[in-house]
């Protein structure tokens, strides 16, 4: 297949200066795997392509990589690691905006490193088995989250149901966001892009006054606003209950 022509020198994945004399062999390696992958396509890139270019042998490239798809997610290891570890540590504040918070780590990821970020989002869009290996990630990402709510709805009887909905929530809000940033070619402000997908989360979720870092003030209240009251049985499921108070509003 064809590869992906970016605007320029392919990056590596790490940010920042590179080092006076030799660069450490796993940045060798993923720059020697980018190179390749944008001159003649992931597919017709093979391991012993990346070595021979890095000047190094097969057992330092599966030293610090499993396989030919982890040359272009190489951080995510790492950022589920202090995903998982912010949330040991966050036990208190609103769930819907602890989670956020987490999400926003992986925004961190990418903004980091916008050429590669936008690289490789091209480059996913063109190989069919690297759209499944980043949804295997972001499927990840999404247990981790929803592991941390089933634990703070502990006492909810329909909190593991809540945990996985608002996981998947805030998941599908923060991609819709980066990607949008993606698509620009990483221009402007990917943040402020994740912020107001987050924040139209928490609006609908009705847990959290929409976050001032999307630009968006909270509604005033108002002395006058009705009040309603709906009687529903104790069991009925929570989307039935939406529903009646659509309802009532509507014919009200």
């Amino acid at each position: 297949m064809a590869g992906v022509r970016g605007e320029g020198k392919a990056t590596a994945a790490v940010g920042g200066p590179r080092p006076s004399g030799k660069a450490p062999m796993r940045e060798m390696l993923l720059e020697a795997a980018f190179q390749l992958f944008v001159e003649h396509g992931f597919e017709r890139t093979t391991v012993d392509d990346i070595v021979t270019r890095a000047g190094v042998g097969r057992r330092s490239f599966f030293r610090y990589f499993p396989s030919k798809e982890d040359v272009l997610f190489p951080d995510h290891e790492h950022c589920l690691t202090e995903m998982s570890a912010f949330l040991a540590t966050s036990t208190d504040g609103e769930p819907l905006d602890v989670i956020c918070d987490a999400a926003r780590l992986v925004m961190r990821m990418y903004t980091g490193n916008p050429e590669f970020s936008v690289q490789r989002y091209r480059l996913t869009r063109e190989v069919p088995s690297l759209r499944g290996y980043e949804l295997s990630v972001v499927h990840r990402y999404e247990r981790t989250l929803a592991r941390y709510l089933r634990q703070r709805h502990a006492g909810d009887p329909n909190g593991a149901l809540r945990a996985e909905v608002q996981a998947a929530a805030i998941v599908a809000a923060h991609n819709n966001g980066l990607r949008t940033w993606l698509r620009s070619g990483g221009h402007g402000d990917g943040a402020q892009a994740v912020d107001q997908s987050l924040a139209f989360v928490r609006q609908t979720w009705g847990s959290a006054r929409p976050s001032t870092e999307s630009g968006t003030a909270p509604a005033p209240e108002s002395e006058e606003d009705d009040v309603v009251v709906i009687v529903a049985p104790r069991k009925a499921p929570l989307w039935r209950v939406v529903r009646k108070i659509e309802k009532t509003l509507r014919d009200g």
